[in-house]
């Protein structure tokens, strides 16, 4: 099963935290990447598309497209 199905599986509730979740994640790759710090810079990219993967599925719902 790919990510995105298991996305959109998730609760309002649980969709909510798994974006606060990535967009922490982000802020503290990005910060990690500026100070030479980050074992894994692809992280960065795949955390991004996690993300944008979340986003669509809130507006989707909002419209109740879904």
């Amino acid at each position: 099963m790919n990510r995105a199905v298991k996305l959109s599986e998730l609760s309002d509730d649980e969709l909510r935290r798994e974006e606060t979740t990535l967009e922490e994640s982000i802020f503290r790759l990005g910060f990690q990447l500026q100070t030479g710090n980050v074992e894994n810079p692809a992280r960065l990219g795949g955390t991004r598309r996690d993300l944008a993967r979340v986003k669509p599925l809130f507006r989707e719902r909002e419209l109740g497209i879904h």
